[in-house]
């Protein structure tokens, strides 16, 4: 799940570490091009490490898996922040790999995954295997049995209320930083109280560069651009944005969500300041309180609020910095990737989590490359497709076809300007 690629080497370079030295960085080089090409996932083999989005990264681990022509080929949650399309690529090569009788073990949470693709299966808990069977024989609910002990709780579905418009992003141009990164262009989106409106996109499309803007870490937006209620946030920091209520989950859980040598309790202090006392002091005990409630809620697996975040598990890690947001009571949350690696049980509490929020008066924003989620959970619909961002569709309307034929950047501009007016009217 956490990728082992060194962020200061070009993708090339990281692949050229796994295989035969005789090749030269060139050949290395067309090798990435040919096999990004012919499985649907593409890469630029010059890019520095540090510019991917973690989908990008997830490209790479697989290629270089691929290109080491492996007799064994263990694969955990490789799919993870992979589009559909992507996946049935993967599964293709994957398939044909064992038909030439390589082994694969393939670690996943997507049930689906494991029943399409998989001969055998064998399901653990808690560390313990409690079942082993032919997923071609299952169903999605056995399988959620034997791994959660209970089928996941079916979600409240409920008419939209929106209230009143708490994030506007309007005329948001933007070139990015980054030599490699995508620039945004004329991005117009509103959420307000009581919605969520989620993001649809092939990862690298834009979504990195549009989350830095709304979470104050790239303060180069234009003025106007960004507001939330009354205020102009375009050019406020990340802390300022917070005060005024709003939080973020990043996709990178180790790094940006986490600290990795801090403790959960004092992760937790990266968003929440309700543990400090007078002069900066922290409150030990009120603070390990808190972590202790965020661990219990969300069911993390963690020996305790000490644990250091690097300690766990990608999956309870996410349910950590996931739990810690939404207990701040925040008005606007921004969520990326938020079920990413997360079994299929803590899948649906989070889920089910952000609706309470969602009902609760909150603006949520969730970016995501699952559009099983985002049919899920979504009351409207965006997508971003080479730093455009589409018109918003209501969920009703939206169907995998259409999503996926935007995802290439077809759609009509004016009547996106038309649809994000109106709605910021309302």
């Amino acid at each position: 799940q956490h990728f082992s690629l060194f962020d200061t080497l070009t993708v090339a370079e990281n692949v050229w570490l796994g295989l035969d030295k005789s090749l030269t960085l060139p050949e290395v080089s067309a090798s990435i091009t040919a096999k990004a090409t012919e499985y649907g996932l593409d890469i630029d083999p010059s890019r520095p490490v540090h510019t991917l989005s973690v989908g990008e990264m997830q490209r790479v681990e697989i290629i270089r898996a691929l290109l080491t022509r492996p007799q064994l080929l263990i694969l955990d949650e490789p799919t993870s922040v992979l589009t559909p399309q992507a996946v049935e690529k993967l599964f293709v090569v994957l398939r044909l790999l064992a038909s030439q009788g390589c082994s694969i073990l393939y670690i996943s949470h997507k049930l689906h995954e494991i029943r399409e693709l998989c001969d055998a299966c064998t399901v653990l808990r808690g560390g313990k295997v409690t079942g082993v069977c032919d997923p071609r024989k299952e169903s999605n609910a056995s399988l959620s049995r034997l791994m959660i002990g209970a089928e996941p709780p079916a979600l409240n579905v409920r008419e939209l209320h929106a209230g009143a418009s708490v994030l506007e992003v309007s005329g948001l141009t933007l070139a990015s930083d980054d030599p490699f990164g995508t620039h945004l262009a004329d991005i117009a989106l509103t959420v307000r109280a009581g919605e969520v409106v989620g993001i649809a996109g092939v990862s690298g499309n834009g979504q990195s560069e549009l989350l830095y803007c709304l979470s104050g870490e790239d303060t180069r937006a234009p003025a106007q651009s960004i507001r939330m209620g009354s205020h102009d946030v375009s050019r406020l920091s990340p802390g300022k944005r917070r005060a005024l209520g709003l939080h973020f989950v990043p996709e990178e859980r180790l790094g940006r969500g986490a600290v990795p040598t801090l403790s959960l309790a004092h992760n937790l202090l990266l968003s929440r300041d309700d543990a400090l006392g007078a002069g900066g002091w922290i409150k030990v005990g009120a603070l390990k309180k808190q972590a202790a409630e965020v661990i219990a809620r969300y069911n993390v697996k963690a020996n305790g609020p000490d644990a250091a975040a690097k300690s766990l598990s990608g999956g309870n890690l996410q349910k950590f910095i996931v739990g810690r947001e939404i207990e701040a009571k925040p008005k606007l949350l921004i969520v990326s990737q938020p079920t990413w690696g997360v079994d299929v049980g803590a899948a649906a509490q989070i889920r089910g989590e952000i609706l309470a929020l969602r009902d609760a008066g909150c603006a949520v924003l969730v970016v995501s490359e699952e559009l099983d989620e985002l049919f899920e959970i979504s009351d409207r619909l965006h997508v971003i497709a080479k730093g455009r961002l589409s018109p918003s569709l209501d969920r009703q309307d939206a169907t995998i076809e259409r999503i996926g034929e935007w995802m290439s950047g077809l759609w009509d501009d004016q009547e996106n300007n038309k649809k994000e007016t109106a709605h910021a009217a309302a």
